[in-house]
């Protein structure tokens, strides 16, 4: 199996916003990773060239095989902005239900603009779950 390419490296974070080109994607980036460390109380890191990522936790496959992932993250993608939910979206949709305008996939969260949520709801969002991601796994 290949091994995988998202891994923590030393590239800077701040770096990393600071050249976001739209002015409020970057302002968005920047309160999501301000929520996100006080979520984790980690601070963050690069996970490849373009996951910001917050704390890791260790999962096993199932070929067997350790690998280490963040315990929450986002990337500023040009489309949206992706928070990753580590235990799956879908298990919190009470909380999603009053999220606001929002897609998303299996463990991720497609956002437009952080002012089309409501970031308290968000805030929740991410505390649940690294609290989630605590109990199940070997966390750092």
């Amino acid at each position: 199996m290949a091994e995988l390419k998202t891994k923590p490296t030393k590239a800077s974070v701040s770096a990393f916003i600071d050249a976001i080109e739209d002015g409020q994607k970057k302002k968005d980036a920047k309160k999501i990773a301000a929520m996100m460390r006080k979520a984790t109380g980690r601070r963050a890191k690069m996970w490849g060239t373009q996951i910001v990522g917050f704390g890791s936790y260790y999962y096993t496959n199932t070929a067997g095989k350790d690998f280490e992932w963040p315990l929450i993250g986002f990337s500023p993608r040009k489309q949206a902005l992706s928070v990753y939910i580590m235990p799956g979206v879908s298990r919190f949709d009470g909380l999603l239900k009053k999220l606001g305008k929002y897609k998303n996939g299996k463990s991720c969260l497609y956002i437009k603009r952080l002012s089309d949520v409501d970031e308290r709801v968000m805030e929740r969002l991410i505390n649940e779950s690294v609290k989630r991601m605590r109990k199940a796994y070997k966390t750092k």
